[in-house]
């Protein structure tokens, strides 16, 4: 793309390389869209949507404890399973927009629904009708109408977060061309810098709407969130004249069900050892869409059949190379995938039995204020700000010097010791309880329920943990879920990680019921609605045995697995095309 001026120069337009466009389906120029102008407004909007979500999900066990005066198994287990759908239905949400709508328009309709859903979240707590009387001892259980509306609200919310949470991370992603090295470095620390973003957004909301929840009211406290994510969304409309868009590529499931059945269908043939011999486009028709060609590979290499010649020429018998190594990528994602569902398990417990665990200690700070249990999330929140930035500042340039990786350690490496962390965080909570249970049964507090004596300052050491557990873990599994998934699967592969995050969540729920019921059934049940006549550290324990067999399984699979390497022919032909055609019109100026 090269244009001969008046003065006879021949100047490259500066448009965006890699296919983006406008919503009107243009080109896009470099200097005035994308890059961090265009992802302030994302880091924005993530700041007052996630001071949303969590102004919801940080104190909701309190809520269904005290006021819809559920059992601490039940609540725990409510949470879950709503927190599990929420992260779930982000592979929804990026099958719409990856096959029909594109992100920006998905994310658009999905946070109308998220908006409804917060809405009608603020009226169950409001309107007295739909929301228990409050009282304290020997209460009567929720109405089914009470108990429609609120948890109509949670799922409704739920199904917004399918569509906005698989595609606001992309979308601000996708505002870094990656053929431009400059803009390629700073997509580097992207993920960094959104994951910042949300933790102030979380901040907030685990200090001062908790706090307004449990001394003002719920009403204004849920008022609150419902405004943030209005405001949420009006900062990402604004940010629209900036933002750089990618046309829908068709349904990812699609592609990849063609690649096996194309393989499938040949499954007596034999793969060459010359991979030239299989069908693939000319490296124009990737440069014109400014997409990646993908050279063949060796892994999996059963799905090579897909690109076999053997006489037939439809989609789902004959597939290029490059959707056949797509293809490969998403499923060698598979493996890392299971590895993060049990790590996500781990974390599920903040929101849940951590917060739980405050209720039954000594909150009193001073003679006048007493923190709110939820409020200890915040030490979660703070570790990892200060984390992210310590690592993107300075670790990842002393690291750079050592191991010559841009990022400073691989992906992997980094989720690697976010279990590692995780794992002594849970052996730390597992020890931390026990000394809670024995104060408690000192003064007999395992047959009368009543605040034991010890400051809940004694959890400050496992939310502090798993606040740095969660910086190397968490934005670790977003960058390398959206990192190694096709240029074309963006959403599906940042989708891989909420789904994590989802089943992670169910995970907890079951097991959290499973263990109670054999305990129970057994004698002495480890997780009661006493919590002091419980034996919450011995469950602590079982899941500190799990996160260490799951990290024998993680060091596996992290060993056997290759990085994608796609090759960028694509660019490099482009642009030594186009400066051979500048160099030919400078010639010809100058004779």
């Amino acid at each position: 793309m090269a244009e001969e001026t008046g003065g006879g120069n021949v100047i490259d337009q500066p448009y965006a390389k890699d296919g983006s466009m406008d919503l009107k389906g243009n080109p896009v120029l470099r200097s005035k869209t994308g890059g961090w102008t265009a992802c302030s407004f994302v880091v924005v909007y993530e700041v007052f949507e996630r001071m949303a979500y969590y102004g919801i999900s940080a104190n909701l066990v309190i809520y269904l404890t005290k006021r819809l005066h559920q059992g601490t198994v039940e609540a725990a287990n409510n949470v879950t399973n709503w927190q599990g759908t929420v992260f779930l239905t982000p592979v929804i949400g990026a099958y719409v927009a990856d096959a029909f709508l594109g992100r920006f328009w998905t994310f658009l309709i999905a946070s109308a629904v998220y908006l409804s859903g917060m809405c009608l979240l603020t009226l169950a707590v409001s309107v007295s009708p739909l929301k228990p009387a409050y009282c304290k001892e020997n209460c009567e259980s929720a109405s089914t109408l009470q108990l429609a509306v609120f948890f109509g609200g949670l799922y409704i919310i739920a199904l917004g977060n399918g569509g906005t949470k698989p595609n606001i991370s992309t979308i601000g992603a996708d505002q870094f061309d990656e053929f431009d090295p400059k803009e390629r470095m700073h997509k580097l620390s992207f993920f960094n810098w959104w994951m910042f973003s949300i933790f102030l957004g979380t901040l907030f909301a685990q200090t001062f709407l908790v706090y307004i929840q449990d001394n003002v009211g719920w009403t204004v406290g849920y008022a609150i969130p419902a405004l943030g994510l209005m405001t949420s969304i009006l900062i990402f409309l604004v940010g629209t004249p900036y933002y750089r868009h990618k046309a829908p590529q068709g349904s990812s499931f699609t592609r990849i069900t063609k690649v096996i059945v194309a393989a499938i269908r040949k499954w007596k043939l034999s793969v060459p050892n010359d991979p030239r011999e299989l069908h693939e486009f000319d490296l124009e028709v990737y440069a014109k869409k400014g997409k990646f060609r993908i050279d063949s590979t060796n892994s999996l290499r059963y799905l090579n059949k897909a690109a076999l010649k053997d006489g037939r020429s439809t989609p789902w018998s004959l597939c290029p190379v490059t959707q056949v190594e797509e293809a490969k990528q998403i499923l060698r994602l598979l493996p890392i995938l299971v590895a993060m569902f049990i790590p996500c398990t781990m974390i599920a417990q903040i929101n849940t039995l951590f917060v739980k665990q405050g209720t039954t200690m000594n909150r009193h700070v001073g003679p006048y204020f007493q923190i709110p249990p939820a409020s200890l999330g915040a030490f979660v929140t703070i570790s990892m700000l200060v984390c992210v930035v310590l690592y993107d500042r300075f670790f990842v340039k002393v690291m750079r010097l050592w191991t010559k990786d841009p990022r400073g350690i691989t992906m992997l490496k980094r989720m690697g010791v976010g279990l590692v962390l995780q794992i002594i965080t849970m052996s730390i909570a597992s020890l931390v309880e026990r000394r809670r249970l024995s104060i408690a049964r000192s003064h007999g507090l395992d047959k009368t329920v009543g605040e034991v004596p010890v400051t809940i300052f004694l959890l400050l050491p496992q939310f502090v943990l798993m606040g740095l557990a969660d910086a190397f873990l968490v934005v670790g599994k977003i960058e390398f879920f959206y990192d190694q998934a096709p240029e074309s699967m963006k959403s599906l592969g940042t989708s891989y990680s909420l789904t994590a995050t989802g089943i992670g969540n169910f995970l907890s729920s079951s097991l959290l019921r499973l263990v109670a019921n054999i305990t129970s059934s057994r004698g002495k049940g480890w997780i009661l609605n006493n919590l002091n006549a419980s034996h919450l550290d011995y469950y602590y324990a079982f899941l500190t045995l799990l996160s260490v067999l799951n990290f024998i399984y993680f060091l596996f699979v992290s060993k056997v697995y290759s990085y994608k390497s796609e090759l960028r022919e694509s660019m490099d032909m482009k642009a030594e095309k186009e400066v051979a055609v500048g160099d030919q019109k400078v010639a010809m100026a100058e004779m």
